[in-house]
């Protein structure tokens, strides 16, 4: 990132989608930061004398079906949807990356007891796996993160050691190792640093796909129960009014795209800067 901010002009336009990226995924975080403490209205009081309601001056994108401000709701929603898929990516980093890091680099017994452990776990598509486990632990936000997670260090397992098996056939790491250095000094001096690049542009993208998990799985009844302004669960809430009221809808959908869509192109442009920095 520093050699990035050091090039002059002609690398902002050769890296144009990830610098797009980067500012439209800072909006994104000052609003799941701040955005909850600057709503219009309370997020959860009902009016039924106001349902249904359009953008107003009162009501900039309207109420829903009990008189609940919309973009009240979206704001306060923006820090449980975008916020747990963060935490989300951030927990299963912690987990697998370590898991993959030790497999791939001390490999036998260790590599062959956690690879029989993914291989088990990746026949099954991550969508299906995640709703199969939040319908078994329950209803609620808290599992579906649980679920989620569970899901996803796998991924994050078996990517690093791939990588770490590339990286450790390589000649600096033969050079560390006839400098006696220890095992965890070339991990850390050594191995990371040089797949870092790869799993933030991963971790990045993954961002938006947990989103559209969570939202999806909060849509469907098994995530957020009301009264929380989950942005799935508003979808699913307003799927009765759609065609008297589209914008219960058309405002959390456009979110969680305009969310995907940030966090893809901030994923993208970190993995096309790598690549030139590496050729």
């Amino acid at each position: 990132m520093e050699a990035l901010l050091n090039r002059p002009r002609t690398s902002i336009k050769r890296n144009l989608g990830l610098f797009i990226g980067i500012g439209l995924s800072l909006i994104l975080l000052t609003i799941t930061i701040l955005g909850s403490f600057f709503v219009p209205h309370d997020p959860f009081s009902i009016d039924m004398t106001n349902r249904l309601q359009s953008s107003s001056m009162v009501n900039w994108l309207g109420t829903d079906q009990l008189g609940r401000d919309i973009l009240s709701r979206m704001l306060y929603g923006a820090k449980i949807t975008i916020g747990l898929g963060l935490a989300t990516i951030l927990i299963s980093l912690i987990i697998g990356v370590p898991l993959g890091l030790i497999s791939g680099y001390v490999g036998g017994r260790i590599d062959q007891f956690f690879m029989r452990i993914v291989d088990g776990i990746l026949i099954f598509p991550d969508f299906i796996l995640a709703i199969a486990l939040a319908g078994i632990l329950g209803p609620s936000l808290t599992n579906i993160v649980i679920a989620l997670i569970l899901v996803k260090w796998i991924t994050y397992t078996r990517v690093v050691r791939g990588l770490v098996l590339a990286e450790k056939e390589k000649d600096f790491i033969t050079a560390a190792k006839a400098a006696n250095s220890g095992t965890f000094k070339i991990i850390r001096m050594h191995i990371i640093p040089h797949i870092s690049s790869d799993l933030v542009s991963m971790a990045a993208i993954d961002v938006g796909k947990v989103i559209l998990m969570i939202s999806a799985l909060s849509y469907i009844g098994i995530g957020a129960q009301p009264p929380i302004p989950e942005w799935g669960a508003m979808l699913n809430d307003g799927r009765a009014y759609f065609q008297v009221h589209p914008a219960l809808m058309v405002y959390p959908g456009l979110a969680i795209m305009f969310t995907v869509l940030c966090f893809n192109l901030l994923g993208d442009g970190i993995n096309q800067f790598s690549r030139r920095e590496k050729g």
